[in-house]
Formats: C-alpha cells, structure tokens, sequence
C-alpha cells in the first residue's frame, strides 16, 4: 500500500494543477484558454528537448567510464575540469531544465560538485548561440563585456555556493543522484 500511496503523491500536484486549469478555463475562459495554450507549447518543447537529452545521456553513461570522468572532472582535475566544465556548459544547447538530468550522470560518473556548479552556470548564461546572437544584434562591446563578466562571475558564484553548501548535503545529493536508477 505504501508504493501506491507514494505513486499518487508523486503526481499529486499535477493532478491539482490540471483541476486549476480546468476551474480557470470553467470560470474565466479567456485567462484559461491562454493558460491552456502555454500550457500545450511548453509541452511541445519538453517533447522535442528532452528524448535528445535522454539518449546523449545513455550515451554518456555507457560510452564514458567512472574513472575517466573522474580524472577529467574528478575533485583533483583542477584546471581542466573547470574549463571542461565551462566549455561543456556553453556549447550545450537546450533550456537550464535539461541539464539537470545531465548533471545527475555527472553526479553518479564522479564529478566535483564545484565543477557541477560551473556547468549548470555555464549553461545558463554561455551558450555560444547566445553569444553570435548578441555580437550581431547588440555588438562586439556588449557582448564581449558580457561574456568577459560572466565567466568569473560563475566561478566565483560557484566557489561561495561551494563553501556555503554543508558537506551532508552535497552528499545527500550525490545519494539521490545514485538512487535515481533504483
């Protein structure tokens, strides 16, 4: 009983969320019918975003060995991890949603939650996309200064969050990250 109970929890809130919406579109048409087509849009992006997301991810897992990930963006990698962390952030494309899947296989695969941290900023605020896109539409200067105060911005974000986090809750995460496969 306690599996099923768990289960229905699990969807409660979307079960909520749906009854909202119907009592929006019932009682105000106009504001639900809005709501129902944002509603449908941002279920077409997650349907084209995520199965991509889901199969690099099965790659990853099988393709690139704990040990490899480890020494690459382990605790000791250092430099390289950080600018691997960096680089694997802004060529990365898709909404910050999808890389939190990712950024579970890099949990289980052994990479520094320093490095994680880096990564999640790098995807959200270095996507090279982005960059061509401000270079030709808002220029060299603002795109450069942009670019140029964002970088350490996120290492420096990272680090305070880093020292911040207590050391049992970084390792709780790292247990939920290992549970996910159960």
């Amino acid at each position: 009983m306690r599996i099923k109970t768990k289960g229905l929890q699990r969807y409660l809130f979307f079960a909520l969320t749906l009854l909202g919406l119907g009592a929006l579109i019932l009682f105000q048409p106009a504001v639900g019918r809005k709501a129902w087509d944002v509603t449908l849009y941002s279920l077409k992006e997650m349907l084209l975003v995520i199965p991509p997301i889901f199969v690099l991810l099965g790659l990853l897992d099988v393709w690139v060995p704990r040990q490899k990930m480890i020494r690459f963006m382990g605790a000791g990698s250092g430099l390289r991890g950080i600018l691997l962390a960096y680089f694997l952030g802004a060529a990365a494309a898709g909404p910050l949603y999808a890389a939190f899947p990712i950024v579970g296989v890099f949990m289980k695969k052994g990479v520094s939650f320093r490095n994680i941290l880096i990564f999640i900023g790098a995807w959200s605020t270095l996507k090279i996309p982005m960059f061509l896109f401000e270079l030709s539409s808002l220029g060299v200067r603002f795109a450069l200064t942009r670019l140029l105060l964002n970088i350490p911005g996120i290492l420096l974000m990272s680090l305070i969050l880093f020292s911040l986090l207590p050391a049992a809750e970084v390792q709780a995460l790292y247990a939920k990250a290992e549970e996910m496969d159960e």
